[in-house]
This record gives C-alpha cells, structure tokens and sequence, in this order.
C-alpha cells in the first residue's frame, strides 16, 4: 500500500516500471541487428517501457525461418539491446495466434466434436466408419425413433471391426453419429517457418510438446534473466470443443458416464441443459489443468512470469486467470463489460495489482490514421475499464529506407517514430506512465459485484450453434444496462463468477447483480445468502438497479468515469472525459488536482474537464481557491508565413493541407510564423487555439465498432509545438488547446513559431508500394493477411493551422 504523501512525492517521475509498452512485430521474420537496435532506441527515447515481441507473416524476404539458428540470434539480440537501453522485453511463445505450428500433428491437434444425421427407415443398417479427413476418430453412434430432428430420446447402437451395427426398428428413425475430428485451423498471421495446425488446448501432451520445440528455444534465446514475461495472445481456437480424453474426463470429473447421453449435446431433453453445464465446465478445466497451469509451471521453473489473455475459445472463465501470473485484457468501453473487465476484475479478485491491457488495436483506422489525441482518449478508457498498464498495439518492424510508408499490420494502429506526430510521443507517454503508475498504488474500490452468468453460457451451447467463448455468451447474458447504469452512477464494479465465490467474503460484496433468471448453483445460493445475511443487498430486478445503488463519492457528470483508489491514509481518485463536449464536475468539498501533462496542481470545489481530458483527483482541507480572472487580449491575425522544408511563403489561416493539391498527400510538419506585439505581459498569458470542432456521429461509418476514435478535429492538425521567442512553451494535441506562454513572452514584438505535425495517413493513401508489396507476398506465401481499410487512407483528413490563436490573459483575483 502507499500513502498519499508517497504517490505525491513520486507522481511527476515515478518509477519506470508503469511505462507503456508496445508489441513489436516482426515480420518474415526479415530482420536485422541495426534496425533491431535502431527501432529499440526510438522506443526508450520516446518514453516507452520496453517490447513484447510477437512473429508474423512475412512482407518481404524471409531471411531468418522462424525457429531457426539465425532468428534464435536475432531474439538474443533483441533482449540484450533491450536490456542495456533500460527496456522490458517480453516474448511472444509461439508465431502468430493461437499456439500450434509444424509440430502439432492430428493426435495434437484442436478438436471439434462432429455430427453427422441420417433419416433411415425399418430395416437394420451396417454402416462403415469412414475417416473422412486424416485425424477423424469414431466417438459413439445413437438411433431414436421419429423423423430427422424430432426424437427426443436415443440409443447408443454397437460399432464393431470398423462397423456402426444399427439394429432394424421402427420408421422413420434418425441416426447420429459423433466423430471426434480436427478443426484444421492453422496458426492465425504465422511467420515462415511457423505454419501449422492450432494444437489442442485441453491437451497436457500439446502443451509440453509446443514447449519443447517452441517456447525452449525462444526463452533459451533470450536468456530467462533477460525477460520481462512471456506471453499468450487471446484465445482463438475456434470450436474446438474435444480432446481424445474427454470422455474420461468427464467421467472423472463429474462423476457418472457421457458417452450413453453424448447426443444431448445436441438434442434437447429434460436432462440435457445440466449435461451441457457439465460439458462446458469440464472444457473449462481441462483447458486450466493442460493448458494454463503447464506454460505457468514451466516458466516459473525459469522464474519468468507467464502473462495471458484469457477468454474466448477454449471456454475460458473470469477465474482461469488466477492460474497464471499477470492478467490482460483488451478492449474499451467504460460502461460496458470489454475483455479488458473480465482482465481486471479477476486481477482485483485474485491479488494481481498490475493487470495490463493490449490497448490500441483497430485505433482509427487503417494505420497512420490514429492521432495522439485518439491514443491518450482510448487510453483514458482503458484506465476506467481498471488496467494500469498499457501494451500498445503496436510497433511494426520496419526496415529503414525503404520505398513508401514501409511496413505495417494488417490491422491496428502504427505507432512507431515514422508518425509525424512523433516529436508529441514523449509527452504523450510521459502522462500515460504517470497515470499507470498511480493506478497501481493502493486497492481499487468496486462497490458493486455483478455475477457472471457461467452455468447459463454453458446450456446455451446447442450443438455449435452458439461460440465456445464464454466471455462473449455471458457478456450478451449480462444486460447492458447494468454496467452502464453502475458507472455512469459514478461507481465502480467487478464481475465475478463462481469460483470466485470461494475466496470473495460475502461481507465484501455490500450489492451484488444477479441479473433475473440467472442459474446459480447450490454453493452460489449459499454464498449470495451469506451477502445478505452480512447486510448486503442481492438485486436480480436490474430495470431498478439504480434505486439501490450507495451514494457516489464524486457527484456524476455524464461522459465522465471516475476510478477510486483507496490508500492507507485516504483516497484518490481518476477521472476521464470520454467525450466530445466540455463537462464540469461539482464537489461536496474540497479537492486537489493534478494534472498528468502539466505541474499544475490546483484545489477547488468545481473541475472543468475539456473533451478527453483527465485529471487526478484527492479531497482536500485547504481552502479552495478563487478562480482567476481572464479576458481575451486579440486575435493573432497579423501576417504569416508557412515553410514546408525551407520553402517560405505567405498564408492565409486557417490553412489547411489537404485543400492544396500539392500537399493533399504531403506526411510531414510544416512551420508557421508570425509575430504578436503585446502592450503588456502582467498576469499568465495563453496562446489558445479554440476547442476544434466536432466530428459529425455519422462520418467514417466503415470503421467498426471496436475501432477507437476521438470525436473531435483539432484546431492544429494534428500535432504543435510552440514557441515564443525561440522559447518551447509546449506542445498541444489534446483539448484544452492552449498553451502557456507567460515565461517567454516581452512587452512589444513577439516572433511566434509553430511547428505543426500532421499523420502519415496522407502518405499512405497515395502508396503504391505497400499495395504492391503486399500482393508479392502473398503469392509467395500465401493470403496470410488482408490489408484493412486502407481505401479510407484520406477520409477526413484536417491537416495544418486550421485557426488563428487568440491571446488570453489571466489576472489574480
């Protein structure tokens, strides 16, 4: 735990450890040792924490097969750079996602359960076991009497020397058939070298086998002592519901025989949906028993943490977390239930302090089109969501030099220094790693428990026809508007499953949501009546949620979050704006404020939050102060020039780029100047910009829902440094607009210089060689990929001084 005055000594250079992070993404792998070290400078000197690795498809010339003795150097390379610049440097255990390649064989392999059904009529049938596709395993064979899809009952019929015996019967009569059969899915994005099949995740033999050909190598590679976690991306093993050993299994598991009522994970009867709970839940454990608990066991044997992102298929639970060492999550949304929540929930559950977030993916796309106010708005999103550490989605390894733009991901933002917004990063960075940091200190306060529906996911699974992943059924079974009503109260919560019971006192649980018609099993009944019995309170009516929710330590303001953090002497609070309009915030009392991008501290009894803006929050016993007076001195509207390298000339603003032909695919920065006369500079004066303007709700509609953008056009596109007199007095990216510029200013003539940087979305939208690239590539390998979205490359580009700045003076009350 920590004090106040502790996080208040360390906030304004905390230690490195809460710095962002970004994936790297090495593509081939075509990679070599001075673009490896370049690329790891720029991150350290942009304020980055370090790199979690991650090997895909090729954009070029492979020149170091995944796996082989060259690549394994280059890995090595990559962790001592990392190390000798100050840098964590984590590893991906595989090629692209999920875990598998070509060591993984049919025996190995993820497994779907297949069905075949057959009307027949009376007479007695021998019908061949057939392997259709190489790997396919008879399971069980069954008969009920009716036409196709109407029995309700079944008979398991013999199969013997090859042959499904089904004895003659009545007509019509329906036969069906389980086969045990390979999914086929192959390593999503692989790298040359790594193409093969997804292993089986229920599987304690895939698991070591992928280790010893796979994840050996790569941590010998690196050298334990040099890495900071390894790492699993989320699980994508798309219906993979088998594994060769299910039906002891279960029978171990849940104590009576599936293969006499394996149909019913079909067909509905009056005992099929505790079948079907059963089912998932032994999915569930097998996945944590073979999968989870062996890559955990064996990279704390190198004392090297094993990092996850557990949820989707195979059916992951919030609780599987606990069997590894860090949590992540990914996904924004605030008051909604992203993978992120079902990440930090389990971290705040389970004792995890730092839970982390792949954040960044799909931002603003395609690439180059994310701005540094569209990565510090999702960011902030992510922060209310309950991460405190950030891996950005992501850094592609490029080669220097190349032709166009270079090389990117198919899909999420490129955030990497050719961003002509670059020079803004370490600032940028410099406030998420401060704000990380101190969502680290102390222990999040979630007054409220919502209870994941688990036994419900698992019955509504019929056959195929709804996904394994567990967090997406339970999240579509959980009604929106309880976390929606929950945080926009101004509270906070966790979600929490039935095994969490077992280590969640009733007495720390003051409401919890059990949303109406909600199974709970025996032991969570007993749990949910020790709440009340521990003066909580149980809601299953959600429509009045809101009746019953405590009072909130901080007034609501709609599109603002807030966060508590309690420490051992007081509290502290994060609050967000997640929109486009200006919020104030009303207080029963004193607060102090900090700001993550400035010193400023201030105590006040109001707060004003600017689109996107955030702001740390303690209460306070000083008198709050009185705000100071401001009127606004003039416009800077005197002559100016524009230089785009060294050629100079005259401008009219607001001056926008992409109005002029011949810069309408110029990525750059461009300098205007002017000069500003001031009869006087007492007070603190501003240059301020303006709030920009707000981004229609119905423009760029191609871009998805999980693609985060911020609803605003900045009045500087998108990107400026200041200066007064040759003096930095800042740069701006996010609202408010305004900078500082009372220390560089003199009474009488000012030079003014501003330094705007746009993004490389104008690059990209006339690059031909990427396009080109992309497809020589996969006609050597293969359509690994598709490029997203980048026919929208120039949709709604605002580049340049799209304003002219007024003066603002600000006088002491």
């Amino acid at each position: 735990m920590a004090t106040v005055d502790d996080v208040r000594r360390q906030f304004r250079n905390p230690p490195p450890e809460a710095r962002p992070m970004m994936r790297w993404w090495w593509f081939g792998p075509s990679i070599e040792r001075d673009e490896i070290d370049r690329e790891l400078e720029a991150m350290a000197a942009a304020g980055l924490g370090g790199a979690e690795v991650a090997f895909v498809y090729p954009m070029g010339p492979v020149t170091a097969p995944f796996g082989s003795p060259e690549f394994l150097e280059l890995v090595g390379h990559a962790a001592r750079t990392a190390r000798r610049l100050g840098l964590r440097f984590d590893v991906t255990l595989g090629s692209g996602w999920s875990y598998g390649g070509p060591h993984i064989g049919p025996s190995l392999a993820a497994r779907q359960l297949h069905w075949d059904r057959r009307e027949i009529g009376a007479a007695a049938y021998d019908v061949p076991i057939v392997a259709a596709w190489p790997g396919d395993e008879f399971v069980a064979a069954y008969v009920g009497d009716g036409s196709a899809g109407a029995p309700s009952s079944y008979v398991e019929v013999p199969a013997r020397d090859g042959i499904i015996h089904v004895p003659a019967g009545g007509q019509p009569r329906e036969v069906l058939i389980a086969t045990s059969r390979v999914t086929g899915q192959n390593v999503k994005r692989a790298a040359a070298g790594a193409e093969g099949l997804t292993l089986d995740h229920y599987s304690a033999a895939a698991a070591q086998e992928h280790i010893r050909r796979v994840a050996e190598p790569l941590v010998q590679a690196a050298t334990p002592e040099l890495i900071g976690s390894v790492f699993c991306d989320s699980l994508e093993v798309y219906g993979g519901d088998w594994t060769p050993a299910m039906l002891d299994e279960f029978a171990k598991r849940r104590g009576y025989d599936l293969r006499p009522r394996l149909y019913e994970l079909l067909v509905d009867t009056d005992g099929s949906r505790q079948l079907r709970i059963d089912f998932g839940r032994t999915l569930s454990e097998l996945y944590e028993d073979n999968f989870l608990k062996v890559f955990q066991r064996w990279a704390a044997g190198y004392g090297v943490p094993f990092r996850i992102q557990s949820y989707g298929e195979p059916p992951a639970t919030m609780s599987s977390y606990r069997h590894a060492d860090l949590f992540e999550g990914e996904g924004w949304g605030w008051t909604r239930i992203p993978e992120t929540r079902w990440a930090s929930s389990a971290a705040n559950i389970y004792g995890r302090h730092v839970v982390s977030a792949e954040v960044w993916t799909w931002v603003h796309s395609p690439s180059f089109r994310a701005t540094p106010l569209d990565l510090q708005g999702e960011a902030h999103e992510h922060f209310l969501s309950g991460v405190n550490q950030l891996i950005g989605h992501g850094w592609p390894y490029s080669p220097s030099g190349g032709p166009g733009v270079g090389w990117i991901f198919y899909a999420a933002g490129a955030l990497d220094d050719r961003n002509p917004w670059w020079p803004t990063a370490t600032a940028l960075f410099g406030s998420l790693h401060r704000l990380s940091w101190l969502l680290q200190q102390g222990t999040p306060v979630r007054p409220v428990k919502i209870y994941i529906p688990t036994s419900d996911a698992y019955a509504a699974r019929r056959g195929h026809a709804e996904p394994l992943n567990l967090y997406r059924v339970a999240r579509r079974l959980i009604p929106e508007s309880v976390p929606r009503a929950v945080r926009e109260a101004g509270l906070d919560f966790d979600l929490i499953d039935d095994d969490a019971l077992a280590v969640l006192d009733p007495a720390d649980a003051p409401l919890v949501v059990v949303p109406e018609g909600t199974t709970t099993p025996p032991e969570a009944a007993r749990w949910l009546d020790a709440v009340a019995a521990a003066g909580g309170r149980v809601i299953t009516d959600v429509a009045g949620l809101a009746g019953h929710l405590p009072p909130p330590p901080i007034p609501p303001q709609q599109d603002v979050g807030v966060v508590h953090r309690r420490l051992d002497d007081g509290d502290l609070y994060f609050v967000a704006n997640t929109g486009p309009e200006t919020r104030t915030l009303t207080f029963d009392r004193p607060m102090e404020r900090w700001s993550a991008l400035t010193d400023e501290v201030t105590v006040a009894d109001t707060a004003i939050l600017h689109p996107y803006e955030a702001a740390v929050l303690l209460p306070s016993a000083a008198t709050p102060s009185v705000p100071a007076a401001e009127q606004v001195v003039g416009t800077v509207d005197g002559h100016w020039s524009v230089a785009f390298d060294n050629d100079s000339r005259p401008v009219t603003l607001p001056h926008r780029w992409e109005d002029d032909p011949a810069l309408a695919t110029y990525s750059g920065a461009a300098t205007y100047r002017t000069e500003l006369d001031l009869a006087e500079t007492t007070g603190s004066l501003f240059l301020d910009f303006g709030p920009g303007e707000r981004v229609p709700s119905e423009a760029e509609p191609y871009l998805p829902d999980n693609s985060y953008r911020a609803m605003v056009v900045p009045p500087v596109g998108v990107a400026a440094g200041i200066w007064v007199n040759d003096v930095h007095c800042g740069s701006l990216w996010a609202p408010p607009y305004r900078v500082d510029i009372t220390h560089a200013a003199r009474p009488g003539t000012n030079t003014v210089r501003i330094v705007v940087h746009n993004t490389g979305a104008n690059a990209l939208s006339a690059d031909h060689h990427l396009l080109a690239r992309a497809q020589d590539v996969t006609a050597t390998f293969g359509r690994r990929f598709d490029l997203q979205d980048i026919e929208h490359a120039a949709d709604l580009l605002n580049s340049g001084l799209l304003t002219a700045p007024v003066v603002v003076r600000r006088s002491p009350s």
